[in-house]
């Protein structure tokens, strides 16, 4: 398992600010994990499957190619964090995870629209790993905290299948029905223009 990286000052002071208890979290000495999201499942009475990966992964985005299967069948986690000019992190909005199809970048001024703010940017890998408890490249969408906003894309809402995500860990993965993951996750559908890793814009339904 992970060990935590070194907590900066903007991410304590981020921390304080949205209400994480560093002193409670100061004991914890582990991330999330594959073992946590199987309790989590377990206690919910829902259908799943942990993985265990043929190769270590290094992102969520590398699920496609170990696992032999189509991107839509591969989802991502990203985390923005809500800019403020002149402020590297800012505790008037919480964080915001978007759920993605593997390979596919949100447009973070559309993820701003949907949160009614300014502007959006992906959130630093110090504050995603203190705020969520995950390795930041391999987010999971369940178990985040209760004041991170969720949004899943709507054309990965679509998906009526099983998906696999990232667990936190590089050496597993979680496979559960869209249909269960959303419902746990509480995600909101959104139309979210998005950029595959080739920067080609994703063909609209609009």
């Amino acid at each position: 398992m992970a060990g935590k990286t070194r907590i900066t000052k903007p991410v304590i002071r981020y921390c304080r600010e949205i209400g994480v208890n560093l002193q409670n979290k100061a004991t914890e000495t582990t991330m999330k994990d594959a073992l946590s999201i199987h309790r989590l499942l377990l206690e919910r009475q829902t259908t799943h499957e942990i993985v265990r990966l043929p190769k270590h992964i290094g992102c969520a985005d590398d699920l496609p190619e170990v696992l032999g299967l189509p991107p839509f069948r591969c989802l991502c986690t990203r985390i923005f964090l809500p800019y403020e000019p002149g402020r590297l992190y800012t505790g008037r909005h919480p964080l915001v995870a978007v759920i993605v199809t593997a390979g596919s970048r949100p447009a973070p001024s559309v993820v701003a629209e949907a949160l009614d703010v300014p502007e959006v940017r992906p959130a630093p890998v110090d504050l995603i790993n203190e705020v969520t408890d995950y390795a930041a490249e391999l987010v999971a969408p369940l178990l985040l905290p209760a004041n991170v906003v969720m949004f899943v894309d709507q054309q990965a809402a679509c998906v009526d299948d099983v998906v696999y995500t990232a667990t936190g860990e590089a050496w597993t993965a979680l496979g559960i029905h869209t249909l269960d993951l959303f419902a746990l996750c509480d995600a909101k559908p959104t139309p979210i223009p998005c950029t595959h890793a080739s920067d080609r814009p994703r063909r609209s339904d609009h």
